[in-house]
C-alpha cells in the first residue's frame, strides 16, 4: 500500500534522520516497523513566522519495497536517415525541440551561432577580463543558451501549458540531481549545468540528429510563402524543409532580418531596470528572523517583490541568492548586468533584479518611428547609456541603494561580485525618469515590506534590460508563422516563453507541430 501525506516538520526536527518515519506512523496511526520506505515528492520551507517550518509531501510504503522507476520514458529513436527539421538557436527551446523531434523519428539539424560549452568559457573570461564581447559567443549565446551560464533556476508558472514533471525528469535523465524533482524552487546551479547541456547534445549525436556550432544564420530564402533555404555567415546554403526558429530574446539581428524582409512581428511589452545586490547575510537575517548565520539545514534566502508604483508594476526578477553578478552583453558598446547563481549558493552576496514594467503602446512615442523595432531601440539605447557611464567598457555604472533612492553620487561603492569592475555615477538621474522614478519610489515600499532590505550596504547596478524579448513573433493555431508555413517561431525570442522550462514546454510544442505529431 502506497498513502500520500503531508507532513510539518520544525527546523530543530528536520536535524533527526528518522523524523519523517517517525512523524509518517504516527500521522497514520500505525506502527514504525509497517513503513518499508518513504519517497520525498515535494519539499518546501515556510519561513513567514519566526518558528521556520519545512513542508513535506511524502510517499509512504507499507509494506512494499519503494518504487525507484522514473515515471517517464524517453523513447529515442534512430534517426540518421530520418526527415530533417532545422532549428535556430541551441537554447533550451532548441535542445527539448531536438529531443522530442528524435523521439517522433525526425532528424533534427541544429544550427547554433555560439560555441560549444567548453569552449564558451574562454569567450566569458574575456568579457570578465578583457571587456571584449565575442558578439555570437558570450553569456547569452552558446550552447544551452543563456540559461546555461545563467543559474539554472526551473520555476515556471507554465503549469498549464505542458507537462513540466517531464522537462524534469529529463533534465535528471541527462545528469541534472534529482532533487529538482522535489525541491518547491528547483535549482540545478551554474557549475552543474554544463555536464548537463553537454549530455543533452551527445544525446542528439548518438541518435543521429546535426548540432552545429559557430553557425550563424544570416539569410533566408522564401519562395510561396516558405522558407526553402538557411545562408550561413561562412557562404554555404542549406535547403530545409521545415524550420523551428528558438534564437532567444538578444538575436536582435534576425528581428532586424525579418523586418527587412517584411515577415510580421509586433512590439511587445516587457521590463527594463537595475540588479540590487546585498550581502547574503541581510536577505538570510531578514527572510529567517535570525541575528548571526543562518542555520546549515537552509538554503540561502531569496526573496520576491512586487507592487504598483503609479499604476507600473516594479518587481524583482531572477533572484539570485549567494549568486554573482555577470556581464551579459552580447555587443561590444553596452552594458547589460544579469545573475547566476552556482549549485550550492554559496557566495557572500545576494543579487536580483528590479525591474519596471514597459508598455510599448504607452511609453514609447518618442520611438515610434521604428514601429516593430521601438522596444528593441529603446532597450538598446538604455544600454548604450550603461556603457558609457561606465567608462566605455564592461565596467557597470553604480551606486548605493540609499544614495539612488535620495538622489545623491555614492563617493563610495561596497564590494560587489560583479568582475568587470563598479563605477560610482548618478544612476538615479542617468535613467529615464519612468524607470528611474519608479525604481526609487519603489524601493521605499520595499524596504517598507522587508525591514533592512534598504540599506547602504546594497549596490544599485544597471542595467537589467534582457528580462524578456521585446519582440513578439505571431504563430498561428498550428504553431506557424501566419504568412510562411513552414516556419515555427519558438521560446523566448518570439515571445512565447519566460525561463528554462516554459522555453523547454515550447521546445517539444514547436517540435511536435512540426513533425505533425
Amino acid at each position: 500500500m502506497i498513502k500520500d501525506i503531508q507532513l510539518r516538520v520544525s527546523l530543530l526536527e528536520e536535524k533527526r534522520p528518522d523524523i519523517l518515519t517517525r512523524k509518517a506512523a504516527k500521522f497514520l496511526g500505525i506502527p514504525i516497523d509497517k513503513i518499508s520506505g518513504i519517497k520525498v515528492l515535494r519539499k518546501s520551507i515556510d519561513a513567514r513566522k519566526k518558528q521556520i517550518i519545512f513542508n513535506y509531501k511524502v510517499a509512504v510504503y507499507i509494506n512494499e519495497p519503494v518504487s525507484q522507476t522514473s515515471d517517464y520514458h524517453f523513447d529515442y529513436k534512430d534517426v540518421s536517415n530520418g526527415k530533417p527539421i532545422h532549428i535556430i538557436g541551441f537554447g533550451p527551446a532548441g535542445m527539448y525541440a531536438a529531443l522530442r523531434c528524435i523521439e517522433l523519428g525526425f532528424k533534427p539539424i541544429v544550427l547554433e551561432r555560439g560555441k560549444n560549452v567548453q569552449e564558451r568559457r574562454r569567450d566569458l573570461k574575456a568579457i570578465n577580463r578583457d571587456h571584449f564581447v565575442n558578439e555570437d559567443s558570450n553569456y547569452c549565446f552558446g550552447e544551452g543558451g543563456a540559461g546555461t551560464y545563467s543559474d539554472g533556476k526551473l520555476y515556471t508558472r507554465s503549469l498549464k501549458r505542458g507537462d513540466v514533471r517531464r522537462i524534469f525528469e529529463n533534465l535528471v535523465f541527462h545528469g541534472a540531481t534529482d532533487q529538482i524533482l522535489v525541491d518547491a524552487h528547483p535549482h540545478i546551479g551554474t557549475n552543474k549545468l554544463p555536464k548537463v547541456v553537454q549530455n543533452v547534445r551527445e544525446t542528439i549525436l548518438n541518435y543521429g540528429g546535426e548540432v552545429h556550432f559557430d553557425t550563424r544564420v544570416t539569410d533566408f530564402t522564401i519562395k510561396d510563402h516558405k522558407v526553402t533555404a538557411l545562408q550561413l555567415q561562412n557562404g554555404d546554403e542549406l535547403k530545409v524543409d521545415r524550420v523551428i526558429l528558438a534564437m532567444g530574446h538578444s538575436a536582435r539581428d534576425i528581428f532586424y532580418l525579418l523586418h527587412e524582409k517584411n515577415i510580421a512581428m509586433e512590439a511587445k511589452s516587457y521590463a527594463m531596470g537595475v540588479r540590487v545586490e546585498h550581502p547574503q547575510h541581510i536577505i538570510d537575517s531578514i527572510q529567517y528572523s535570525c541575528s548571526g548565520e543562518r542555520d546549515e539545514l537552509l538554503p540561502a534566502a531569496s526573496y520576491n517583490l512586487v507592487d504598483q508604483v503609479n499604476g507600473r508594476g516594479v518587481y524583482s526578477f531572477c533572484m539570485c541568492p549567494g549568486g554573482f553578478i555577470v556581464p551579459a552583453a552580447t555587443a561590444n558598446g553596452e552594458v547589460v548586468v544579469n545573475g547566476m547563481s552556482p549549485s550550492k549558493r554559496n557566495n557572500p552576496f545576494a543579487n536580483s533584479g528590479i525591474v519596471v514594467e514597459i508598455n510599448v503602446d504607452k511609453d514609447l512615442h518618442k520611438y515610434e518611428h521604428f514601429g516593430v523595432l521601438k522596444a528593441l531601440e529603446y532597450q538598446k539605447d538604455l544600454e548604450r547609456l550603461a556603457f558609457t557611464a561606465g567608462g566605455r567598457s564592461q565596467v557597470a555604472p553604480a551606486q548605493r541603494l540609499t544614495d539612488f533612492v535620495e538622489g545623491k553620487l555614492s563617493a563610495s561603492l561596497n564590494p560587489s561580485s560583479y568582475q568587470p569592475g563598479l563605477k560610482s555615477v548618478p544612476l538615479h538621474s542617468l535613467l529615464p525618469k519612468l524607470i528611474g522614478g519608479s525604481l526609487r519610489n519603489g524601493f521605499k515600499i520595499f524596504g517598507e515590506k522587508m525591514k533592512g532590505y534598504y540599506t547602504e550596504e546594497a549596490n544599485v547596478v544597471g542595467v537589467e534590460s534582457r528580462t524578456s524579448s521585446p519582440i513578439s513573433i505571431p504563430r498561428n493555431e498550428r504553431l506557424e508563422h501566419p504568412q510562411i508555413s513552414n516556419l515555427y517561431p519558438c521560446g523566448e525570442g518570439p515571445g512565447y516563453a519566460g525561463g528554462i522550462v516554459s522555453a523547454a514546454i515550447d521546445g517539444e510544442r514547436c517540435a511536435e507541430a512540426a513533425c505533425g505529431a
